[in-house]
């Protein structure tokens, strides 16, 4: 997954989802094939029930199957499948029934745990939805209901893609997903990521995991991966900004006893005070709240007040030496761990305050 990035000051443009795009090119292959005509637009009916208009491309047209293509515009939002290549052949099955085929660029779902079945092809249940729905009504309206669809979905360097993404984790390989729930992708919305945590937790416990090493991202992981190099890919999470929502599914996991957390010194800094939304966007850390952890902890007034003239709380190493004897560290992370247990009571959390360096500080000791 690309790395987290801060909320533009400005009004943001939507865009639309994979699971969209697919369903245009859906719609506009089965009716060319339907009535060999050639179409340059399709209009189609999103979950939230807006109607959009999309412009196609045609790529081949037969009496046998019919592919269509478009560009995904995801609007503003630093989503690695902006402008993808989306395209979907259709061709008519005597099994009457809507078959997906995966085409190059689609992942393979390897591994249990996800909403589709391990040998499908990665397109989640929503966008299949869609896509059925729009086959079916094309189907009845021009009365050939006695047919069915092979759909295939291809995205162009796909594969080059879903390695920006935490696919692999998930047990989809060789491309991306496709994916969506309303067919809207609403600028640095928090929903994509959340449901990457949820569905990693998901592919763990169906792995048979009873153990998860989460992060908020790729270097932290790293750092703590020397101290647990029996824990695989599978088991580990990256929770990015959003440790309440990452502790409320493990809570609800009743499998995943044991989690080992690292986080770096400025999102704990903002978790400390009970932050578990740590995006910049949403939280800023309070001096003030730092500067009373250290008086309580016991330092001096002087060396307190040190804290109320920093820029940034990864620079509260210039005060406090950071070594797992220093007091101010061991409160920090206490409370830390304060707040992440509280959300799941019953699973056991070790927890690691990482320096850039590769220090680490446990807590409990």
């Amino acid at each position: 997954m690309s790395e987290l990035q801060d909320i533009p000051n400005k009004p943001l443009r939507r865009g639309y989802t994979t699971g969209a795009c697919a369903t245009a090119c859906t719609k506009a292959a089965l009716l060319s094939l339907v009535t060999q005509n050639k179409l340059k637009e399709v209009s189609v009916t999103l979950p939230i029930g807006e109607t959009v208009t999309f412009k196609v491309n045609l790529i081949s047209l037969t009496t046998n199957e019919a592919k269509y293509a478009t560009i995904k515009d995801a609007g503003d939002d630093p989503d690695v499948t902006h402008k993808a290549h989306i395209s979907v052949t259709v061709s008519f099955n005597t099994l009457k029934e809507i078959v997906f085929v995966r085409g190059k660029g689609v992942g393979l779902v390897t591994l249990p745990g996800l909403e589709i079945p391990v040998g499908e092809p990665a397109i989640n249940p929503v966008p299949r939805k869609m896509m059925s729905t729009v086959c079916k009504k094309i189907l009845s309206d021009h009365q050939i209901e006695t047919k069915g669809v092979h759909i295939k979905v291809s995205v162009k360097d796909g594969e080059q893609l879903a390695k920006r993404t935490l696919n692999s984790r998930l047990g989809i390989l060789y491309g991306i997903s496709i994916l969506g729930t309303s067919g809207v992708v609403t600028p640095f919305s928090a929903a994509s990521y959340i449901a990457s945590i949820q569905q990693g937790i998901d592919v763990a416990i169906a792995n048979k995991k009873t153990e998860l090493l989460i992060n908020s991202g790729a270097r932290s992981e790293k750092m703590l991966k020397g101290l647990f190099p029996e824990i695989d890919d599978i088991s580990c999470i990256h929770y990015g900004n959003w440790i309440q929502e990452t502790f409320e599914k493990i809570h609800q996991s009743q499998q995943i006893t044991k989690v080992s957390m690292g986080i770096m010194l400025g999102k704990a800094a903002k978790l400390a005070q009970g932050n578990t939304n740590t995006h910049s966007g949403k939280t800023t850390w309070d001096k003030n709240f730092i500067y009373e952890l250290a008086i309580a902890c016991g330092y001096p007034e002087e060396i307190a007040n040190k804290v109320l003239a920093l820029n940034m709380a990864g620079r509260l190493r210039e005060i406090f030496t950071f070594a797992s004897q220093e007091k101010f560290y061991q409160e920090l992370i206490k409370r830390c761990h304060y707040h992440c247990q509280n959300i799941a009571p019953n699973v056991h959390l070790q927890m690691y305050l990482i320096n850039n360096d590769g220090i680490h500080i446990a807590y409990p000791l």
